[in-house]
């Protein structure tokens, strides 16, 4: 996923026209607004108004993959084509949490992909999602692609520290959005509280019990055993797929274990 301010729209598509001909038509565009942290504190720029940055950022490579040029306001210039257009069309997956870019996902994108989205919530994005297709003329139904970070082991404790891990790392130091999006959106603001307090004088991540909801709700845990049962729930639940998130600092062998549990029997 691509955060859409550290590229220009001719940029994004001419790097995924490239990929779609390399990959033989197997590249899928990801777009996001990433957030404040990163964008402010790694690409020095201001982190404002995102979902219009989003929609004009869509707009124009969405037209420029399509053989188009590009969408200029300017009368003094004259807009270009892409040298070399994609020979299969190029999917595009937007990254939305915020009603808002959920809706404009509905609207613009081909598939909608949250992180760290709760499983109890898809009905909740379905309907977004709808609201912005109805807004859109032709539009067809946007597919749900769940981005679920990875959170499995052998154990059931090495399962658990995984998953503390992945939720302190977006509450602490991601920014204000998932804190507000688990607390208030989701209404986990007790089992966020007594996840921070678990792991207030720092050392290994804890998963105290009173957040273990919170986890298994926006985290993909279990044991290697129970890995294939968790994702059909998230399936089940309403998603059309599930991306895996494998987590960092790792040894590369337990990542390659995490998977092999995962992979569809």
């Amino acid at each position: 996923v691509l955060p859409v301010w550290s590229r220009t729209p001719a940029a994004i598509a001419m790097a995924a026209a490239g990929l779609q001909r390399a990959s033989g038509g197997r590249f899928a565009l990801g777009l996001g607004a990433s957030s404040p942290p990163l964008v402010e504190g790694l690409h020095g720029l201001t982190w404002a108004e995102p979902v219009a940055r989003m929609r004009a950022t869509l707009v124009a490579v969405k037209a420029l993959l399509a053989g188009a040029r590009l969408p200029l306001d300017r009368e003094q210039v004259r807009p270009l084509r892409l040298g070399a257009p994609p020979e299969q069309p190029v999917p595009i997956i937007l990254a939305a949490l915020a009603p808002a870019s959920i809706r404009l996902a509905g609207e613009l994108a081909d598939h909608w992909l949250p992180f760290l989205w709760a499983r109890s919530r898809i009905p909740d994005g379905r309907a977004l999602l709808a609201e912005g297709e109805a807004a859109a003329e032709g539009s067809t139904a946007t597919g749900v692609s769940l981005s679920v970070p990875l959170a499995i082991a052998e154990q059931e404790e090495t399962a658990r520290l995984i998953a503390a891990g992945w939720l302190l790392a977006y509450l602490t130091r991601m920014g204000p959005l998932y804190p507000r999006m688990l607390r208030d959106h989701f209404g986990y603001a007790d089992e966020v509280d007594s996840l921070l307090e678990a792991n207030a004088n720092g050392g290994m991540p804890r998963l105290p019990v009173a957040a273990e909801r919170l986890a298994r709700d926006v985290i993909l845990m279990g044991t290697y055993e129970e890995a294939g049962s968790v994702i059909r729930d998230w399936l089940d639940a309403g998603a059309d797929t599930v991306d895996l998130v494998l987590p960092l600092g790792l040894p590369e062998e337990q990542l390659r274990e995490m998977l092999e549990a995962a992979a569809p029997r």
